[in-house]
C-alpha cells in the first residue's frame, strides 16, 4: 500500500489550486509581502505559546504543585511494569 504526504489531509492537486487562487488573488509581486507577514504572525505565536508555557511552569515550580521525584518514581515503576511484560510477552511468542 502506497501512503502519499498530505499536509492536513489535503493533497498535492489542492495545495497546488490554493496556490494559484492566491496568486490570482494577491498578485505575484504581494506573494513574497504575504509570506512574510504570515511567517512574522506564526513566530509571534510560537513566541507568545513558549512564554505562557513558561509561566505555568514557573508558576507550578513556585507553588510546589509540581513534584519531580514523584514523577520520577512513577516513570521507574512504569519501566519496570514493562520490561516484566515484555519479558512475559517474549517467552509467549518464544513458545510459539
Amino acid at each position: 500500500m502506497i501512503q502519499l504526504n498530505t499536509l492536513l489531509f489535503i493533497g498535492g492537486t489542492e495545495v497546488v489550486f490554493i496556490l494559484f487562487i492566491v496568486v490570482l488573488v494577491f498578485g505575484a509581486d504581494k506573494l513574497p509581502e504575504v509570506a512574510r507577514g504570515l511567517g512574522k504572525g506564526m513566530r509571534t505565536l510560537k513566541d507568545a505559546t513558549n512564554d505562557i508555557k513558561h509561566e505555568v511552569t514557573k508558576s507550578a515550580n513556585d507553588s510546589n504543585l509540581i513534584d519531580t521525584d514523584a514523577a520520577k518514581d512513577i516513570q521507574k515503576e512504569i519501566n519496570k511494569i514493562k520490561d516484566d511484560v515484555e519479558d512475559f510477552s517474549g517467552s509467549i511468542k518464544r513458545n510459539l
